[in-house]
């Protein structure tokens, strides 16, 4: 009686739990391009002056920019990675006019500081009195006062000029813009000869870190060059994704057919793992906070092929040792026990070879092969171990009573 009252409670609690959960994580799962529609272009970085080197550094405060600035444009949840030493790649899903965002992502940004000329109105600077590529490489860094506020300090390559500029402008603005944003409007307050200088105001430290991140990016910007593209149409994106969805339902319903239809109580056991483990990845999915694409749902599909696998191999062994003439539960412990090596060595060499594809592919490979190790990991979770829990507490239970319950015959069984 406890082994029921624990399966139905099991089985009780997972499927409430699915059901709760299961229409937010189809909603809020992040889908790449290729299912929403976008583009992605793999650059080379440069840099803009001969004898420079892009270090790390500059590489990934390139990708911060490019991020920030397709956030600008309006894109959902823009895509930027750094990949060897020298490549950025951006993926950006739902763009419709790709033109104009290929344009702002192509351009360097460009920190300038700023005077205001005779004509220009209030609060507007545009008289240009240095250029970001005239800051030291990386020289800017957050500081912090008596009173604990942040500053940001920054050093000049040429002292003589800046030691010029601040005596000119002693009492004035010294305007700092990245491309055409004003970021801040610091007045100078005496005339600084060594080449250094702090940047003040009421920043807090997010912005603080911000503005040193935008200096030291100013002070090295660096070239990008497309080396490859991708576009797919919203549209396109749209109908492959209501495709995969029809194919993976259909597809699911025979399976469950098969399985029931083959190993009957078994079988629907297998079903329900089979769904939970559907559920599981899914769930992984968005707490990992992954993006699903067409090769992660070839991935996807592929696990959940070795997963039905895993079930027969399982149920052929227990039917084989039912046909031997042993008792329901010999021979489901029999058939657990010699199925399990060969279950657990296919799903390692799987998992061996997906991290062979991660370690030495890029892209949509190692897309591929992450989603195909975490299906693997959670179908041995779930089509292992949680599906043999379930059939346990039934068979010592005693509710499975008859080898035909497992689709063997009575004219299959041999005699002892």
């Amino acid at each position: 009686m406890k082994r029921i009252v624990s399966f139905i409670l099991v089985v009780l609690v997972t499927v409430g739990v699915m059901a709760y959960t299961s229409p937010g994580l189809l909603k809020d799962i992040r889908l790449g391009l290729d299912l929403k529609g976008g583009f992605e272009i793999l650059y080379e970085a440069q840099p803009l002056e001969a004898g420079q080197a892009v270090t790390r550094e500059s590489l990934t405060q390139t990708a911060k920019s490019l991020e920030q600035r397709a956030n600008a444009l309006g894109t959902s949840e823009p895509e930027v990675t750094t990949e060897g030493t020298n490549r950025i790649r951006l993926r950006l899903a739902g763009v419709t006019d790709e033109v104009e965002v290929r344009s702002k992502m192509k351009e360097p940004a460009e920190l300038t500081f700023r005077s205001a000329a005779e004509d220009d109105e209030p609060g507007t600077y545009s008289k240009i009195e240095l250029r970001g590529n005239e800051f030291v490489e990386n020289g800017a860094s957050v500081v912090y006062n008596s009173l604990n506020e942040p500053m940001v300090d920054i050093q000049v390559k040429d002292k003589e000029k800046f030691a010029e500029i601040t005596k000119r402008l002693q009492g004035q603005p010294l305007a700092i813009y990245l491309d055409d944003e004003l970021l801040s409007a610091p007045k100078v307050g005496q005339t600084l000869t060594d080449g250094k200088a702090q940047i003040t105001g009421s920043f807090t430290r997010e912005e603080a870190n911000e503005l040193r991140d935008t200096i030291n990016l100013g002070a090295l910007p660096l070239k990008l060059t497309e080396k490859y593209s991708q576009s797919v149409g919203a549209s396109l994106g749209q109908l492959s994704l209501e495709q995969t969805i029809k194919a993976g339902i259909i597809a699911s319903i025979f399976i469950l057919v098969f399985m029931i239809s083959m190993y009957r109580i078994p079988g629907v056991v297998a079903s329900f793992a089979l769904i939970t483990h559907t559920w599981l990845v899914l769930a992984i999915f968005y707490l990992g906070d992954f993006v699903l694409t067409l090769p992660g749902i070839a991935a996807f599909i592929l696990g959940i092929g070795m997963a039905v696998d895993a079930n027969i191999i399982t149920y052929e062994r227990i039917k084989e040792e039912l046909r031997s003439g042993k008792s329901i539960l010999s021979a489901v412990k029999s058939g657990e026990r010699i199925s399990f090596r060969t279950v657990m060595d296919s799903n390692i060499t799987t998992i061996i070879a997906a991290s062979v594809m991660f370690w030495l592919g890029t892209g949509s490979v190692r897309g591929f092969a992450i989603v195909l190790i975490i299906d693997i990991v959670t179908s041995i979770l779930t089509n292992v171990f949680f599906s043999r829990f379930l059939l346990n507490l039934l068979v010592k239970a005693n509710l499975i009573k008859k080898p035909s319950y497992f689709g063997v015959k009575e004219s299959e069984i041999r005699a002892l």
